[in-house]
């Protein structure tokens, strides 16, 4: 203890940046004391294997064989540490694991980086600059591979056999196939009749399309999934009859935002607040068939100026099934917000990725941020649903 703190004095008084040669003499301090101690560790299991001192006479027809040398990454640094052999090839070290390369913090580290969005150049830039080690972006990628494990874990998973809804939602994300282009990610978000949620499972494809809305939701029912009570949808392309036929007794409910801004959209600009202020009664009614009466009103007021719009609403399907579920839960199910809160955030942190050179890497980030909000949410009961039971949403006949 003298020692070190002679010098750490030393270290004060000679450099004009005190701070920073400090930093770097307690970190030069540890990574050598773990040397040191991991190099003494390993040498006095050899003594214990053996059953014998260094140097002392035995009758034992094993004995020590040298040792050979081994870098090993942690956080304080690269170390060198001399791994004892025996003549017999029986000794193996408890204390380091065969062929380990990097210590369990650095890799947590590493894997805790890329779930946070840190591209693989980026976070060998941080390591080396947090530990003193060099990795290449290829190093960093066999590393993050050990997502792959959950990867076929949460594809694979079990899933109940029930759920009140199910939202579905499409994101687009640039992925290199030869050259970059953005793909759809198809995204299911379940909502169970305790309320607790989850992201039940993905399709990545190149563009959306009723087919790949049909295998998502067969992979769902491949998993255990029997009933839906409803499906949440934006309207996408071939979305509504995928459900149709691979959950035929289930109810679906159009986001009423989307149709709003679809609205808005469509109309001048000086008319936008008038028209959203009016549209929004339709679905902020108090019952269905006060519903349907405002949205009559808002066609007879705003359908000889917009016939455009007038025929977009009068096209679509399925506005006003939320109106049969609880008021508590009506928010909540008029809307695909809830599905696609997540998929922003999803976005933003890609953002910093720019693309994904495979689709592997993708799936690597999607999972991990999947996993990430299942966990999070895994016993919190959403807004609204915990007011409801379970004859809310199904009948005893269905």
């Amino acid at each position: 203890m003298f020692d070190i703190t002679t010098d750490i004095v030393k270290t004060l008084f000679v450099n004009e940046n005190n701070l920073p040669a400090l930093e770097q003499f307690m970190l030069e301090y540890f990574r050598s004391s773990l040397e040191n101690t991991v190099n003494d560790i390993m040498a006095y299991e050899l003594t214990a294997f053996l059953d014998y001192e260094k140097y002392a006479r035995s009758d034992n027809a094993n004995c020590r064989n040298g040792s050979y040398s081994r870098k090993i990454d942690t956080k304080f640094g690269s170390i060198t540490v001399k791994i004892p052999r025996d003549r017999l090839g029986e000794f193996y070290t408890s204390f380091l694991p065969k062929y380990k390369r990097r210590d369990e913090s650095t890799e947590a580290t590493i894997l805790s980086l890329f779930e946070k969005g840190l591209t693989n150049s980026e976070i060998a830039a941080m390591i080396q600059e947090l530990c003193g080690v060099k990795y290449s972006r290829q190093t960093i990628s066999n590393i993050t591979d050990h997502v792959i494990e959950s990867i076929d874990a949460f594809k694979n998973r079990t899933l109940n056999d029930e759920y009140a809804v199910i939202y579905l939602d499409g994101t687009a994300m640039a992925m290199r196939r030869d050259t970059v282009s953005k793909e759809m990610v198809h995204i299911a978000l379940g909502v169970r009749t305790d309320g607790t949620k989850e992201i039940l499972g993905y399709l990545i494809a190149p563009t959306e399309s009723a087919q790949a809305w049909k295998e998502l939701l067969q992979d769902l029912k491949e998993r255990g999934i029997e009933r839906v009570s409803l499906f949440c949808t934006d309207g996408l392309s071939g979305m509504e009859g995928a459900i149709e036929e691979m959950f035929p007794s289930s109810n679906i409910q159009r986001c009423m935002v989307h149709i709003q801004r679809n609205i808005v959209s469509s109309c001048r600009v000086k008319d936008r607040s008038e028209i959203t202020g009016d549209f929004k009664k339709v679905y902020k009614a108090e019952n269905k068939e006060k519903a349907k009466r405002k949205l009559q009103e808002f066609l007879d007021k705003w359908g000889a100026k917009y016939p455009k719009i007038k025929r977009m609403l009068e096209k679509s399907e399925h506005l006003f099934t939320f109106y049969d579920y609880p008021s508590c839960v009506r928010s909540t199910i008029y809307t695909t917000n809830l599905i696609e809160a997540n998929n922003k955030q999803l976005k933003r942190n890609f953002k910093k990725r720019e693309q994904f050179p495979t689709e592997q890497s993708q799936e690597k980030y999607l999972v991990s941020e999947f996993n990430k909000y299942n966990e999070k949410h895994m016993n919190r009961v959403h807004k609204g649903f915990g007011r409801t039971v379970r004859s809310d949403w199904f009948k005893e006949e269905d």
